[in-house]
């Protein structure tokens, strides 16, 4: 076997000279077994380093490197665009059942209306025509009443026979449902109004005015939309997802709702069993607690839509300032002794400010929430270092 005799640092020249020597004076003789286990030892070495970044407790804080935990339970959320839009149980078209002038409105856009206020007044011939049926009709009522009243006074006197008392009970159960009739046509139509050409509009529920698209004095048709009223203590969010999503959502999931300075939780209550024929998405419905009139009508929000879990376990999510691109994996730097280690991660889909890790991460790990960029800027220079 060839053996090679090393001492110290000495030059090739002397290691030639003392290849005579014996262990005992002091050379380490190295053979090809040896020298390829130091080789093979100083890869592994290499290798075990490889992602690791070194950093004191106090170069960590001076570089503005934040630690966290990643945050673990649920299985994710998908960050959506959506509207406030009033509920559709408690907002309701209040329309004009006649075609006429409009004299009044006695509620502007915002104003709150109780059920059955006068909100409007109508002027119209029709008008004039309903009204004076029912005038007409409760005289034909009065007169049949007074008929029917002296016909059971001539029969007890046996002065007219049974027969004409039963014809002045029919004549007056008739007026008297003439009667009902022309009212329910008015009461249909509004009802009120102070005059025997008008008509006024109540509000059919409470709550506030959110539409009126009409003006003083407008003229408007039958079925013209007056005012639209909400009941604004519970209001709706209206927002659509993709099918593939929508597969993993349930009318039950929470729904974390988000507008400059406020943020609220609302619940799904719709899920559409059918495609939008437009949009080809699927609309979606939730519902949000108003009573503190924070949200608006038309106000556009930030939805993140509870995802329902289909593994069965729970996700880990970490902020999205914690992944850094390294030799084009993910990486998450987790915290060691001697500083951070890029750790490869496998991503799931964007939850907001945060992104779920399919693997890589347990979730019970101290990661880099922020600073993270300056870790992999170090992460750089130590690989330049190694190649040089």
């Amino acid at each position: 076997m060839k053996k090679i005799l090393t001492r110290g640092l000495l030059p090739l020249g002397l290691l030639l000279a003392a290849c005579g020597g014996s262990p005992e004076d002091g050379y380490v003789i190295a053979t090809n077994e040896t020298a390829a286990g130091t080789e093979a030892g100083g890869n592994e070495a290499a290798h075990a380093n490889e992602g690791a970044v070194t950093l004191s407790a106090d170069k960590i804080a001076a570089a503005g490197v934040q630690i966290g935990r990643p945050l673990t339970g649920g299985t994710g959320t998908i960050d959506l665009p959506a509207t406030i839009e009033g509920d559709p149980q408690d907002t309701q078209v209040v329309s004009a059942a006649i075609g006429g002038r409009v004299v009044a409105l006695t509620r502007n856009l915002g104003q709150s209306v109780g059920r059955g206020q006068t909100i409007a007044i109508i002027e119209s011939r029709e008008a004039a025509q309903l009204k004076g049926e029912v005038e007409a009709s409760r005289a034909r009522l009065a007169l049949a009443n007074s008929n029917l009243g002296r016909e059971q006074w001539l029969l007890a006197q046996r002065v007219s026979p049974e027969q004409d008392l039963i014809a002045a009970r029919t004549a007056a159960t008739e007026a008297r449902i003439a009667y009902r009739q022309a009212q329910s046509q008015v009461s249909a139509a509004g009802g009120g109004g102070g005059g025997l050409n008008r008509l006024g509009i109540v509000a059919p529920i409470a709550g506030q005015v959110i539409a009126r698209p009409v003006v003083l004095g407008q003229t408007v048709a039958a079925d013209s939309e007056l005012y639209r009223i909400a009941n604004l203590g519970r209001v709706s969010l209206a927002l659509n997802l993709k099918p593939e999503d929508a597969g993993r959502v349930k009318p039950v999931n929470i729904v974390t709702v988000t507008a400059p300075g406020r943020q609220a939780s609302a619940r799904i209550s719709f899920l559409s069993p059918a495609l939008d024929p437009q949009t080809r998405q699927v609309p979606v419905i939730a519902t949000l607690d108003n009573r503190g009139g924070q949200w608006r009508v038309g106000e556009p929000v930030t939805a993140a839509v509870q995802l329902s879990g289909s593994g069965g376990g729970s996700a880990v999510r970490v902020p999205t300032t914690a992944v850094q691109m390294v030799e084009g994996k993910s990486v998450v730097f987790v915290r060691t002794a001697k500083g951070f280690q890029a750790t490869p991660v496998s991503l799931g889909d964007a939850a907001g400010d945060t992104v779920i890790i399919r693997s890589g991460l347990t979730g019970r790990e101290q990661i880099a929430t922020t600073g993270s960029f300056t870790l992999k800027a170090e992460l750089g220079k130590g690989e330049a270092a190694h190649e040089d």
